[in-house]
C-alpha cells in the first residue's frame, strides 16, 4: 500500500510521463529502494524534499504539499538527544513510551502547546 509520499510520487510520475526506474534514476537509487520507500518498508530520505522539488521544479504550493507528505508517511523518527539537558531528555523519552496511550484531547493540548511555541506551525 502507498504512503502519501509514494502517491504524490506516482502523480508526478505520471504528470512526467515517467516510470518508477525513471524517478528512481534521478534520485540515483534502485527501483526497489524507492518502490521501499513510497510503500513505507523505508524512510523518506531527509534531502529529498529539496532533491525533488529541484529534479521536477516544483512550485512552493507543491513543494508544501511534498513536505506533508513526506512528514505523513514517515515510520520512524530519530531525535537526536546530543547537548540536551537530562530534563529535555525525561521529556522526549516519557513522550515516546506515553504517546500511544495518550487521549485525543491530550495530543490536543500537546499539539497546541508545539504550534503556539513555533509560531503556528508543526
Amino acid at each position: 500500500m502507498l504512503t502519501q509520499f509514494g502517491v504524490f510520487c506516482r502523480k508526478l510520475r505520471i504528470d512526467n510521463g515517467e516510470l518508477l526506474k525513471n524517478m528512481a534514476d534521478k534520485l540515483e537509487v534502485t527501483s526497489s529502494y524507492l518502490s521501499a520507500v513510497e510503500t513505507g518498508k523505508r524512510n523518506v530520505p531527509h534531502d529529498w524534499i529539496e532533491k525533488i522539488s529541484n529534479i521536477y521544479q516544483l512550485n512552493a504550493e507543491s513543494a508544501q504539499v511534498l513536505k506533508f507528505a513526506i512528514e505523513n508517511s514517515q515510520q520512524s523518527v530519530k531525535i537526536d538527544l546530543k547537548n540536551t539537558s537530562n530534563q529535555e531528555k525525561n521529556l522526549v523519552m516519557a513522550f515516546a513510551r506515553e504517546f500511544k496511550e495518550l487521549n485525543e484531547d491530550d495530543k490536543s493540548k500537546i499539539l497546541s502547546i508545539l504550534r503556539k511555541n513555533n509560531g503556528g506551525e508543526v
